[in-house]
This record gives structure tokens, C-alpha cells and sequence, in this order.
């Protein structure tokens, strides 16, 4: 599986760099509103002190502050003051906003230039930018999966993860997906990854106790989310999805299962599903001179042998939605959802390096992956 970052829309890189500024000026607030405060406190009682000197011109409150305030950038616009308690502002005043804002500018400058160092408060702090977005919990190989997948559907997502070291998640965060460490079983994660917003949770972890908890408090937290839930007892799957009103909770034995039996036949099967109780396929059919679909029309092809025509690839041209009446020749490629029995009457047995590469990437493209030979 290829690990390259993709391209992004000019779109997607201001989307993305907006977020990454709003996270930043969020990230500065805290040390500019302390320097604020630093500032307001040290003018009070600058005017309180003075106030209570034999000064003979004492500032107001207003004044105080702004000379607090030249005071720290050593532009101070007045007498040196005689009592030793305001000379001392004089002193210090520099060092306090020196300290306060070099910190402040030396944490937004690490945040901004390196984003190793930015740590879990900055994938929190992205994950709050989001909204609409799906959260995937858990980021083994079917999560990362669901993840890529997800990201050519063109949507966002936020991704929380148990183990800190999982293999996928400096993968996943090249994307520009934030990832939150911690167990999704705590709705205090749930929140971090703003599950209020989301559209949609995919529980995929390995435990399908835990995904079936995760379910049930990301529909406490927002009862309109769509869930998907990943289980590994097909018995167990129907009984959530009737009880609980998951409507989208897959049995794992369920959905592997149509692709280790049709792998093991002659048939080229490159994806199997279940449609109610009916098994079907996806497969690549490569035109050879002895093949029944020859010379026929698509329509015809697709009446006579009860089956779906896709893609059709001919002479190098790729129809993603073709039209009936074209004729189906030799050396043209296909793309069919068909049953087994219908693939082998129609020779769906060719050897897959015989296809060509138009097809191939239709089916990746329509389905994120192909099952083993």
C-alpha cells in the first residue's frame, strides 16, 4: 500500500493552513492574556503606590497602566520616582514582560516550525476546528484503511487511537488527520474529538465489546450520528443493529468470508458482498476470441447473462458509464457485478495479469481495495 501524501486542492491547503492558524492564535492567547493581566495588576498597583506618595503629580489608573506598559518596552516617559518601592517597576517591569513574551513568541515559533513537537494539546486543539467530520476509533489495518478510503471520499477526520505506538498513526497524521491517544471508551475523548459535530463514528478497533460501547455513547453524546460498527460475530451484529438502532454494524466473518470462498474458485473475483441474502461480485473480465459477451451489445450482454456492466475499457478508451449499445470486442476489458455461477458462464476465470490497468484502478477506486487470489 503506497504511503505517499497526496495532493491537495489549493482548496484543502488554505483549509487546512486556516486551521493550523487558528490552532496557533489559540496556542498564543494563554501567555498573551497572562501578559495582559501582568500588565493590568503591575498598573494598579503602580497608581495605588503612588497614591499613597508624597509625589507631587500622581498618575490615574489609566496612566499607571500605560506607564506599566513603556515601562517593559524601557520607553518610560517620566522623572525617575523618588520612593525606592516605584523605582523598583522601573527594574523589574522590563524582565517580567521580557520573560513573559519571549515565552510566549519561543512557543508559537516550536508550534509553527515543528509539528513533531506539538503534541497531543495541539491534536485536541485541531480536532475542535472540525465539524461534520467522521471519527474513526481505532487505527489498525482496517481503520487506516477506512481513514484513506474516508479522505478520497473527499471527508474530514479525526482519528483516536489506544496505543501510542500503533504503526499507522505517523501514516494517518502525514494526512493531516489528528490523531487523539487514549482509550474511545472514555466519552471525555469523544468530546476531545468532537463528537457533538461529527457526522459519522466508525468503531473499528479489535474488541467488539469496546466498539459496541463506543457506539452506544457516541449516541448518548449526539443521537443523531451515524454509526458504523465493526463486530466479528455476524449473530451479534444483527441483534445490535435491531436493538440498539445501529443501522450500519458489519459482521467482520460476514464480510471476509465471500472473499476467502470466492478466491479459492477459478473465478477472478476482485470484490464479494452480500445484498440481502444474495452473494455478489465484482470482477474484471478480459474479452477473449472465444468469449460468449463477444460481439454483443451491452444491453444484450447484461439481459442474457443477468448481470451489471460498470466500466467498459476499449481501444485504451475507459467508459465509467457506457452506453448500452456499444459492442463489446476483442481484447476489451469489463467491469461487472455478477453472481458466481453467472461468472463462469461468461469466463470471468481470466488470469489477472491479463487485464489491463484501467479496469484495476476502477476497482480501487470504487472500493478502496481487491481481495487476495
Amino acid at each position: 500500500m503506497s504511503t505517499t501524501t497526496p495532493r491537495r486542492t489549493p482548496r484543502q491547503w488554505l483549509k487546512k493552513n486556516w486551521r493550523d492558524l487558528r490552532v496557533l492564535l489559540r496556542a498564543f492567547s494563554r501567555p498573551l492574556l497572562l501578559f495582559l493581566g501582568t500588565l493590568i495588576v503591575a498598573g494598579l498597583l503602580y497608581w495605588f503606590l503612588a497614591d499613597l506618595s508624597d509625589m507631587p503629580e500622581k498618575p490615574g489608573v489609566l496612566e499607571a497602566i500605560f506607564l506599566v506598559l513603556q515601562m517593559i518596552f524601557l520607553q518610560a516617559n517620566m522623572s525617575f520616582p523618588e520612593p525606592w518601592y516605584l523605582q523598583l517597576f522601573l527594574f523589574l517591569m522590563p524582565i517580567i514582560g521580557i520573560v513573559l513574551l519571549s515565552a510566549g513568541a519561543a512557543n508559537l515559533g516550536v508550534k509553527l516550525f515543528n509539528k513533531s513537537a506539538r503534541g497531543q494539546d495541539w491534536e485536541v486543539a485541531l480536532a475542535s476546528t472540525y465539524s461534520d467530520h467522521v471519527i474513526v476509533c481505532g487505527l489498525g489495518k482496517l481503520g487506516y484503511r477506512v481513514v484513506l478510503q474516508l479522505l478520497e471520499f473527499g471527508q474530514t477526520v479525526v482519528a483516536i487511537e489506544r496505543e501510542a505506538d500503533k504503526y499507522f498513526i505517523p501514516l494517518v497524521r502525514e494526512r493531516d488527520v489528528p490523531v487523539i491517544i487514549g482509550d474511545a471508551r472514555q466519552r471525555e475523548l469523544l468530546r476531545k474529538a468532537g463528537i457533538e459535530r461529527a457526522s459519522a463514528v466508525v468503531c473499528s478497533t479489535q474488541d467488539e465489546l469496546a466498539n459496541l460501547d463506543i457506539a452506544l455513547d457516541a449516541r448518548e453524546l449526539h443521537p443523531d450520528i451515524k454509526v458504523v460498527l465493526r463486530m466479528f460475530d455476524e449473530t451479534l451484529a444483527s441483534k445490535v443493529e435491531k436493538g440498539f438502532g445501529i443501522h450500519t454494524a458489519f459482521s467482520m466473518s460476514a464480510l471476509s468470508a465471500p472473499a476467502f470462498a470466492a478466491a479459492a474458485t477459478r473465478a477472478h473475483i476482485d470484490y464479494s458482498f452480500y445484498v440481502g441474502g444474495t452473494l455478489l461480485h465484482v470482477s474484471q473480465v478480459n474479452i477473449t476470441r472465444d468469449s460468449p459477451l463477444l460481439g454483443l451489445t451491452l444491453e444484450t450482454a447484461e439481459q442474457q447473462f443477468d448481470l451489471t456492466i460498470v466500466m467498459h475499457q476499449a481501444n485504451d478508451e475507459l467508459h465509467l458509464h457506457p452506453a448500452s449499445e456499444e459492442v463489446i470486442a476483442e481484447n476489451d476489458t469489463l467491469v461487472v457485478f455478477a453472481t458466481l455461477d453467472t461468472l463462469g458462464r461468461i469466463g470471468g476465470n481470466n488470469h489477472p495479469g491479463a487485464y489491463r490497468h484501467g479496469g484495476r484502478n476502477f476497482i480501487k477506486r470504487l472500493f478502496g481495495h481487491k481481495h487476495p487470489h
